[in-house]
């Protein structure tokens, strides 16, 4: 599955290249409208958790630990079923993560971007 898995931010324009595009942030992104955005599916339950979410903060100093916390969640119960259902989204195609962080490479779409292609199971 290795680089099938890429992310990007919700308000770039969408790319034939991109696959099933999933919005994997707890909240909608401000300023974009439902009906307008270019995606397949809303996943929330893949995003980190609300505490980590705040703590993280994204500052990029702290991505090394909110990478190691996040991988952790992503091994709990409450993110199973939407683990399996990345992976087989992943199996079937091109998956593109969306996100509406400002620093995608600091993100929690890269995190799990990165964990998909290479370890995530």
């Amino acid at each position: 599955m290795s680089g099938r898995v890429s992310c990007r931010r919700i308000y770039e324009d969408a790319s034939p290249q991109d696959g099933t595009r999933v919005l994997v942030d707890r909240l909608w992104p401000r300023g974009v409208s439902k009906e307008d955005a270019r995606w397949d599916e809303w996943l929330r339950d893949i995003a980190p958790s609300t505490g980590l979410r705040r703590w993280y903060h994204h500052d990029p100093d702290r991505f090394t630990e909110f990478r190691r916390r996040y991988v952790a969640e992503l091994g709990d119960p409450d993110h199973h079923s939407a683990v399996e259902h990345l992976h087989d989204l992943a199996a079937h195609g091109r998956l593109t993560l969306l996100t509406a962080t400002k620093d995608v490479d600091h993100s929690e779409a890269a995190v799990l971007a990165d964990w998909l292609n290479h370890a995530g199971r």
